[in-house]
Formats: structure tokens, C-alpha cells, sequence
């Protein structure tokens, strides 16, 4: 069934499995400074496995209006884009409808994301089964997943200015 961009595709949270949300950061290729990154991923653990959580994060995205595949999204210079991130106490918490997610961000991830005043975040609907939440990934197995063309064209892109809590 192919839907038009202004349908609304049939959605349950619960089919797209475990979502977890990784932190790194790395040097940008066109600057000197290190970049801030976050991927959106699920974990493809329910009945109908790894395609079914794939089909049901791509009805999230296009039913948010966010295009799977797509141009980069500058949450800054579009403040109706609907995903935030807000950083606060060493966490990342990404907002976006029927979705929020959070992970613990490493020290260099902070200084990044600080110095910039944004992260570029991604949410792929290729499932990684190998990244459970909690579980330490290695930096080969994050390369080998995250810089996958089959996970960068099955992903939403978005360059998402920080919120922070106000005291």
C-alpha cells in the first residue's frame, strides 16, 4: 500500500519494539571542531522481527512529516519541526510525537554539543538488534552500524538546536 505524503499511515508505538538511543561524538569532516551525534534506532525485537519494527518507525517519521531518506532538517531554522532535544544532567532526551527517548551522553558528547549548541541525531528504521540500552557497543561495531548506507538512507536527518530546563 503506497500512501500519499499527506496520509497518515496506521501507527502503534508498541510495533516498533525496544528503542534505544546512542551518543558520540566525532570530528566533523569540513570543520576542526568535534560534532555531537545521536541515533534513534530500534532493536527490531518484536513478533514480526526486524520488518515489522522497520515499518512501523517509517509510519512515525512520515506521519510526523519527517522524510525517511530525506534532506538534512535544521530544527533551528524550522521551529515547528516536530522532534526536540533537550539536554540536561549528562542525558540527551529526544522529544517527537509518541516518542520520547533519553540516554546517559559521555563527557566529550557534552563539550560537543556545548560548544555547538546542537546535535546532528538520526533515527534509522533499520533495526539494531546488537545495541540493546545499557549494553556497551564498541566504536567498530557503531561505525560499522551508524555508517552503513543502508542505515543513512533508511534514517531521518535533523540538525536539532539544544533546550535546556530553565531554573
Amino acid at each position: 500500500m503506497t500512501s500519499t505524503p499527506s496520509e497518515q499511515r496506521p501507527f502503534k508505538a508498541s510495533d516498533m519494539g525496544t528503542l534505544g538511543v546512542i551518543a558520540w561524538s566525532g570530528e566533523h569532516p569540513e570543520e576542526e571542531k568535534d560534532m555531537a551525534f545521536l541515533m534513534a534506532y530500534s532493536l527490531g525485537d518484536t513478533e514480526g522481527g526486524p520488518e515489522a519494527t522497520a515499518d512501523a518507525v517509517g509510519a512515525l517519521l512520515h506521519n510526523a512529516g519527517l522524510p525517511v531518506g530525506g534532506p538534512v532538517l535544521d530544527g533551528s531554522r524550522n521551529p515547528s519541526l516536530p522532534v526536540s532535544l533537550l539536554v540536561e544532567a549528562g542525558q540527551a532526551v529526544v522529544n517527537m510525537p509518541h516518542v520520547n527517548a533519553q540516554c546517559v551522553v559521555p563527557p566529550e558528547w557534552l563539550a560537543a554539543v556545548h560548544d555547538r549548541g546542537h546535535a546532528y541525531f538520526m533515527m534509522t528504521t533499520r533495526a539494531w538488534p546488537d545495541a540493546a540500552p545499557g549494553t556497551p557497543v564498541s566504536e567498530e561495531s557503531l561505525r560499522a552500524f551508524a555508517g552503513s548506507e543502508e542505515t543513512l538512507t533508511n534514517a531521518v536527518h535533523c540538525v536539532l538546536p539544544v533546550q535546556r530546563l530553565r531554573g
